[in-house]
């Protein structure tokens, strides 16, 4: 049985087949356990470096990213308080961005990278997944498809980045977010697309590609074809969200 387990584990970063110690886990196990926990944790509380991350971000070549943070002003009230999180404290930082800004001179897609609840993640993967999607976009939407300049955003939710999105008079918002941190990984972004932003939207009205942490989770190219596609569809719709759907298999599986 314990090379059964063996085996299986290689394709899962589930806990499975932890065996025992009497009637309590192997030492080893607990062990893991307490590591991953505080890696977990660790990942919640410990505040994105925007100095160390802007530098990667210029990299990808949309210009220097721009600031905004939330009305939280720490990660414990960050943690508290949801509902600062989706509010900006000043859309100052935008001004200056250029052909992204202003109600109908927009970019036809704005990104935002927020730290959320994995600011780690966001540091780790940000710019190799952000430089997938702008890759991903000009192959789907053309070479001279318009992308606004990158923005940073900390101690942010999802719904902050509407704000952005409204100031920038974008078509199509993608924010780039640490997800909430497991057991299993502390490190995994997530995607979300919101057509026409602006405050007020709800979840229904966005659609979201999770899970993107290579080599474990979903790649940068995988998640950017995604991205794209459902980028497409939403311009082709007029809308995100629930009315819009993840076709990108479809090809897929229609060959099987």
């Amino acid at each position: 049985m314990g090379d059964l387990w063996s085996s299986l584990r290689t394709t899962t970063q589930a806990r499975i087949g932890l065996g025992r110690a009497g009637d309590a886990l192997p030492t080893r196990r607990v062990l893991e356990f307490q590591a991953a926990h505080a890696a977990a944790r660790d990942a919640v509380h410990e505040p994105l470096d925007v100095d160390a991350l802007a530098p990667a971000v210029a990299a990808v070549g949309l210009g220097e990213p721009l600031r905004v943070t939330s009305r939280a002003t720490s990660r414990a009230e960050y943690l508290r308080r949801p509902d600062l999180g989706r509010q900006p404290a000043d859309l100052a930082g935008l001004a200056g961005g250029g052909a992204g800004v202003g109600a109908g001179g927009g970019a036809q897609v704005g990104i935002v990278l927020a730290d959320g609840l994995s600011p780690r993640a966001l540091l780790d993967h940000g710019p190799g997944l952000l430089a997938a999607i702008v890759a991903a976009l000009r192959a789907t939407l053309g070479e001279d498809c318009t992308i606004a300049p990158p923005v940073i955003a900390t101690q942010a939710r999802v719904a902050l980045a509407d704000h952005v999105g409204e100031a920038f008079g974008v078509e199509t918002l993608l924010v780039v977010i640490g997800e909430r941190p497991g057991l299993s990984v502390a490190d995994s972004l997530g995607i979300y697309l919101t057509h026409h932003p602006r405050p007020g939207r709800s979840d229904a009205e966005r659609n979201c590609v999770s899970n993107v942490h290579p080599p474990d989770g979903l790649s940068y190219e995988r998640a950017a074809a995604v991205v794209a596609g459902l980028v497409r569809g939403a311009r082709e719709l007029g809308a995100s969200g629930v009315c819009l759907k993840d076709s990108s298999l479809a090809p897929e599986l229609a060959a099987d």
